[in-house]
């Protein structure tokens, strides 16, 4: 072969690897309503990395089920992100379903609740181990800071509510997690999405039959396909509202546009909805979903 064609070939081949490294990562941590791998279940994590553009960026799911702001940590998954973190990434967190409970039940992951400093230590009874825990909001400090200081820009995103419903209203979490999320983001300045509310509205206007099937059956955590899909389409448009961070620009230009729902569809499959269910005046503001362009 040539040299000068050796030469080319070389270029080219590190101009392919320069450019792949230069491209930026989104990075999802969480747990398993952001990945789940378990039959008839799905992660909007999942769903929301087919939204976004493979040509400008890469998404890599890290969430776990079973997680929470504090063992995602103490089992060395952030670590495993940090290593890999450069600057000109994303991270996207979202805790808080798995930080209840007590602090040295077998599980080992509930964290003390709200933002505060305070800690307490514990021998875990799960392996006799002595471990100071700390507060869901320090967890997510650690979290924002640690990814500022690798150049990383942080989004937090608070949880996705439950399939449970009071009054003929999807049941809120206003002064728990989504609240301590949002507290937490506005302390450090990370971005922040009101995930909690915004899935909550849309399951308000569905109303109670037409939510059923976004959930994989009896289960009101985890979300069924199409409810991972609804999910992650709201996702997209709040990502696109974002002031001050450039993540929306690697959306697909559809991303967040429209809304999953295809008209008068079977009920329960899991992934479509039967919009014959839902009041004509909620259906059509479902239908026009539209992204917010800043």
């Amino acid at each position: 072969m040539p040299i000068r064609t050796l030469i080319i070939y070389v270029l080219l081949a590190w101009l392919t690897i320069a450019s792949s490294s230069a491209m930026p990562t989104l990075y999802l941590i969480g747990d398993s309503t952001v990945k789940n791998n378990t039959p008839g279940t799905q992660g909007w994590g999942d769903q929301l990395a087919k939204l976004f553009d493979p040509a400008t960026i890469a998404v890599a799911n890290h969430a776990i089920g079973g997680r929470s702001s504090r063992t995602f940590l103490t089992e060395e998954r952030w670590n495993a992100v940090l290593k890999e973190l450069k600057p000109g990434d994303f991270v996207i967190m979202q805790f808080g379903h798995n930080d209840g409970g007590g602090l040295n039940e077998p599980r080992g992951r509930a964290s003390i609740k709200g933002i505060g400093e305070e800690t307490q230590t514990i021998v875990r009874k799960s392996d006799g181990k002595e471990e100071t825990v700390h507060s869901y909001g320090w967890y997510l400090r650690n979290y924002i800071t640690s990814a500022k200081a690798h150049g990383a820009i942080p989004i937090v995103v608070s949880p996705v509510p439950r399939n449970m419903w009071n009054d003929g209203k999807i049941s809120r979490d206003s002064n728990g997690y989504s609240l301590w999320a949002r507290q937490v983001a506005e302390q450090t300045g990370a971005g922040f999405i009101p995930l909690h509310d915004l899935v909550a509205d849309e399951y308000d206007k569905l109303g109670t039959e037409a939510t059923k099937p976004l959930f994989n059956g009896d289960d009101h955590t985890h979300t069924a396909p199409a409810g991972a899909e609804l999910t992650s389409r709201i996702l997209a448009k709040a990502i696109r509202g974002l002031r001050g961070i450039s993540l929306g620009e690697h959306l697909l230009p559809a991303a967040g546009a429209q809304h999953p729902i295809r008209a008068h569809g079977p009920v329960g499959d899991g992934v479509t909805l039967d919009t014959a269910a839902i009041p004509d005046e909620n259906r059509k503001s479902l239908e026009n979903l539209k992204p917010e362009i800043s």
